[in-house]
């Protein structure tokens, strides 16, 4: 009996390994937090004048975020792909993990979940389908090319990161002022955390041909760049802190973002054992709590009698 229930343990723990393997493959914990981000945005911020009840019972709005999340998950796994050699000496765990599942579950995935969220944007409507096909054309031509161009690469993989939240903005037609700057503020963020990602894997980066700023650039001249965007990212964040309003709790998260930045600034001058690495958490956890910023504004506003 004692001899029967050890492969069968170790068979459990195999097929937990590959479910943890394939989770990682396409990014599924990013995804998560990014469909959390999507209606949070959606409900409190593009679509601000409709009810509770119809926003539940829309099922446009449910299913244009589903397709944006199979499509973000198909992408993971085709970025995977690409970015399997460099991921074996950047991300060993994350590789080795990834190793318990054949390479052909994880391309059937990706053709799966492509296929999925098409069918159903095309059951919205043909513009659906057009635009998460353009979608899902540029994550596979960011993967297989443009990753590997200098200063592209970053731009490309912001665009793509933002590109469901302005899908969500062309579909309520909520163009604003704020909207701008709000785009503004978060695709400067997002864009210093993956030059800051750079700096953190520039040797396998140089070594299978990825050219990133601090490889073509090096370390002092990537940090004047990042210097810039953080004074500009500052700027932004004072323009959006006193034009919203400080009775409003987005207002003060904007305020207090000059902290943030300020504290990446030190780190990044300061330069010691994993400041880049802490500094680059900073920014992605100030993300996060921006999120979770809107939603409690968001609910100010709607529901006062609940605060």
């Amino acid at each position: 009996m004692i001899n029967e229930a050890k492969p069968t343990s170790r068979n459990a723990l195999y097929r937990i390994s590959q479910l943890m393997g394939f989770l990682l493959g396409a990014r599924f914990f990013v995804t998560v937090l990014l469909t959390f981000a999507l209606y949070v945005s959606t409900f409190f911020l593009f679509n601000r004048e409709e009810s509770l009840r119809n926003f539940v019972f829309d099922y446009k709005v449910h299913a244009i975020i589903i397709c944006s999340v199979l499509s973000i998950l198909a992408g993971g796994i085709i970025n995977r792909f690409y970015d399997k050699e460099k991921d074996h000496l950047v991300k060993p765990f994350r590789s080795r993990l990834q190793n318990f599942l054949k390479e052909k579950y994880f391309l059937t995935a990706y053709v799966v979940l492509n296929t999925l969220s098409l069918g159903l944007a095309f059951f919205v409507s043909y513009r659906v389908f057009i635009f998460f096909l353009i979608y899902q054309f540029l994550m596979w031509f960011y993967s297989h090319k443009l990753s590997k161009i200098i200063v592209l690469n970053n731009f490309t993989f912001v665009s793509l990161t933002l590109y469901p939240f302005f899908g969500m903005l062309i579909y309520y037609q909520t163009f604003s002022l704020k909207i701008l700057f709000l785009a503004i503020f978060l695709f400067l963020m997002l864009f210093m955390i993956d030059i800051i990602k750079d700096t953190l894997t520039k040797n396998a980066d140089k070594m299978f041909g990825y050219n990133t700023l601090p490889n073509q650039l090096g370390f002092q001249n990537t940090r004047s760049i990042l210097l810039i965007l953080l004074v500009i990212t500052f700027s932004i964040a004072v323009i959006l802190s006193i034009g919203i309003g400080f009775r409003n709790i987005m207002a003060w998260y904007f305020l207090l973002t000059s902290a943030v930045l300020a504290g990446t600034v030190y780190m990044l001058f300061r330069n010691q054992k994993n400041d880049k690495f802490k500094s680059l958490n900073l920014l992605r956890l100030w993300i996060f709590f921006g999120i979770l910023a809107m939603l409690l504004d968001g609910i100010f506003h709607k529901y006062p009698w609940l605060m």
